[in-house]
């Protein structure tokens, strides 16, 4: 299955309470709410879901967009 960017968003949205409309690509998402523990619910259901990027990609880097940049080069290659 292929993650979208407004799964991305979605799924963020609904775990930290907000609506998707309410979190932009450039938003800090920590100051949103998005906690590591949320993260690592993330991101292991997005790996259940055949994404396989590594977590360290997602906690070093805090926005929307920036996690986007990475799933999107991650499933053009393939």
């Amino acid at each position: 299955m292929t993650v979208t960017l407004e799964k991305m968003r979605a799924d963020i949205a609904r775990l930290i309470d907000l609506d998707p409309d309410e979190i932009g690509n450039d938003d800090h998402l920590p100051d949103l709410g998005l906690d590591s523990l949320r993260l690592m619910r993330l991101v292991t259901a997005w790996e259940a879901e055949g994404l396989k990027l590594d977590f360290a990609v997602f906690a070093e880097s805090a926005t929307l967009g920036e996690w986007w940049e990475a799933v999107s080069r991650l499933q053009a290659a393939g």
